[in-house]
């Protein structure tokens, strides 16, 4: 079974995620230039949402993306009494999880005369669920303790293959994935797919010119000036998500999987991305939701209604939401798309034909819950 979420999303003057320039992100699309959100960036202001905390945070269901897991196996071993001299032998060695292909190298690098520095950090993020950090702890207690002596000389890439590859029941890792370079963790095959945001229409950059004023000179002039760029723009959102994958990477667990999928919909209709709001505030909310439940495994991103990009001197929303629905109706009369379909609108656009028009986020949550299976 498949879930999508389409939304339509304005937002007034914004830089919500920017490039390493410091522009907003853009993409040329249908032979003009859009404005983009990353998926990267869409995921994280999900992960990290009020929406996804209040639903897991207690449950202890929600992952951390981190290059802190020495400090995070250090207090799991505090807990669990080690000997302070185990507890720094231990921590010691967990940088080097993550790269034991690049451990020899780096073996042959101290023996040609490079000092060894001490590392406190992995090399590589890593995304771990907090019911994985008390047994990771426990089998690297077990392993020291079998030979403390040896501990500091052995291999990192056989006491990795001891640990076993931990399996996370996490929510967040379920939804979004996990790809590691460590044989103590294992890879988790993402169940959710976001595609980056495009805007329905070209977009114009602009540039706001601004000055900070010292409050205590009596001078003329400016001690600072600068500029940020901005856009102003219509967003259209896709998301999918397999309700086979998402059980089976949250170790068959129905009942949290129908709340990840809640959870999911709550937070990509209410999350904003971070970027630039103390200067934008660009907090809007989508105007258009339509959610579809699809029997099949089989995703399809409305994106292209927009190839031919939205030009209206009025409301680009109301067009936005006539171009994407005339779209929708066409390709699911051409490929005989199966489903059911139930939508939330803010717009005086006719609705979607076929689709269930519902009045609240509320009552969309609670129509996609009784769509869901129960085991």
């Amino acid at each position: 079974m498949l879930i999508q979420i389409h939304l339509l999303q304005n937002y007034a003057p914004s830089n919500l995620n920017r490039d390493d320039t410091g522009s907003p992100k853009d993409a040329i699309f249908g032979g003009t230039r859009r404005g983009r959100i990353s998926s990267q960036c869409l995921k994280r202001s999900i992960r990290r949402s009020e929406a996804f905390s209040q639903a897991f945070r207690d449950d202890g269901l929600l992952g951390t993306r981190t290059l802190k897991l020495p400090e995070l196996v250090r207090q799991e071993l505090v807990a669990l009494g080690a000997e302070p001299q185990a507890v720094a032998a231990i921590v010691a060695r967990v940088p080097e999880i993550g790269r034991e292909s690049a451990k020899k190298k780096s073996q042959e690098e101290d023996a040609e005369g490079e000092e060894e520095v001490e590392e406190t950090v992995t090399k590589q993020l890593v995304f771990i669920g907090k019911s994985e950090l008390r047994p990771l702890a426990e089998k690297l207690l077990a392993i020291y303790r079998e030979d403390g002596t040896k501990w500091p000389k052995a291999k990192i890439d056989e006491i990795t293959k001891r640990l076993g590859a931990s399996v996370p029941c996490s929510v967040d890792i379920a939804l979004f994935g996990r790809m590691t370079t460590s044989a103590a963790f294992e890879d988790v095959q993402a169940a959710c797919q976001v595609a980056h945001a495009l805007t329905t229409h070209t977009i114009t950059q602009e540039f706001d010119y601004y000055t900070a004023v010292d409050d205590l000179s009596t001078e003329p002039g400016a001690p600072m000036i600068g500029d940020i760029e901005f856009n102003s723009a219509t967003y259209y959102k896709y998301i999918n998500l397999h309700w086979e994958q998402l059980v089976h990477n949250l170790g068959g667990d129905a009942a949290v999987a129908r709340r990840a999928v809640l959870a999911l919909l709550q937070a990509a209709a209410t999350a904003q991305p971070s970027g630039k709001q103390n200067t934008f505030a660009a907090q809007s909310l989508p105007d258009y939701i339509l959610v579809e439940v699809r029997p099949t495994n089989l995703p399809v991103s409305y994106a292209n209604a927009f190839i031919k990009p939205v030009r209206s001197a009025g409301n680009l929303l109301e067009v936005s939401a006539e171009q994407l629905n005339g779209y929708i109706g066409r390709v699911t009369a051409a490929y005989s798309l199966p489903g059911v379909r139930a939508q939330l609108s803010l717009l005086d656009s006719e609705p979607l034909p076929g689709a269930e028009v519902l009045p609240s986020l509320e009552a969309l949550g609670g129509w996609l819950a009784a769509h869901l299976p129960e085991h």
